[in-house]
């Protein structure tokens, strides 16, 4: 199964850029299902009814999302009926809206557990552990999928990295969401799982992960408070990986398929 996973999507440049490249990728590389971390999409903070189905429409057919999800309030029924294919951070509070994992039937290609989980180092909000999180899931799901997949929404690299091995050989692939920052370790860890600490983003290049450089700077020079702004024009990233993985739910290879649009 190939698997093709997007970085976070930011904002309306982000859902541009992933319609521009998204048609020639399919063609060049044939995934089998294309994921993206969406907890951005809408005005860079969040996801609505409308930017889910901006994406789609573009060709991703689920998404994951992280401590933002849940920006834009509209989303919340959405989630808790299960209309949309997207995805909150498993470990949330169990009464949380919406759902943390999620078994997607491809046919031919088999069936795909995707979860989604959040780190707790350094973000601010009630989450279990999200090691106990996907053991209880693994126990929940077992043997009812063929090839397995988790967003680690983090900020850490040492917190992902740990995951990453934690889960080593019971899942497919680990991939890092979050920082906005894509890193250059993407691997095969020992006992055949897929590893990347963060995917990166897919969205403006010329700013701070998503955010207009100039107000950042300011923010760092001055106490006064600044509204964030989002940069919607200009060169744009496309940060994503390819996962092929199959038989033992163990993962052949991975590798970044990344792009600028000038």
């Amino acid at each position: 199964m190939k698997i093709l996973f997007i970085g976070d999507i930011v904002g309306k440049l982000g859902r541009q850029t992933v319609a521009k490249v998204l048609p020639e990728l399919k063609k060049k590389y044939g995934p089998d299902v294309i994921i993206a971390n969406g907890e951005n999409l809408a005005h860079g903070r969040g996801v609505t009814r409308a930017t889910i189905d901006e994406v789609l429409a573009a060709g991703v057919d689920y998404l994951t999302g992280g401590n933002h999800v849940f920006w834009q309030a509209d989303i919340i029924d959405d989630l808790q009926n299960g209309t949309v294919p997207l995805l909150r951070p498993e470990n949330y509070p169990q009464d949380t809206p919406g759902k943390g994992y999620a078994v997607v039937d491809l046919g031919k290609s088999g069936k795909l557990l995707l979860i989604n989980l959040q780190g707790r180092d350094f973000i601010e909000q009630p989450v279990d552990s999200p090691l106990r999180s996907l053991d209880r899931v693994l126990e929940e799901t077992a043997g009812d999928y063929t090839v397995s997949v988790v967003d680690f929404h983090a900020e850490a690299t040492a917190e992902k990295l740990a995951l990453g091995f934690y889960a080593d050989g019971r899942v497919s692939a680990v991939l890092g969401t979050h920082t906005h920052v894509p890193t250059a370790d993407t691997r095969l860890l020992p006992e055949g799982t897929a590893y990347v600490t963060d995917v990166g983003m897919t969205g403006p290049r010329d700013s701070v992960l998503g955010v207009k450089k100039e107000i950042i700077i300011h923010r760092m020079l001055s106490p006064l408070p600044q509204r964030f702004e989002w940069v919607e024009t200009g060169p744009a990233v496309f940060q994503s990986v390819l996962v092929e993985a199959g038989s033992g739910n163990k993962a052949q290879s991975i590798v970044r398929l990344d792009y600028v649009l000038s």
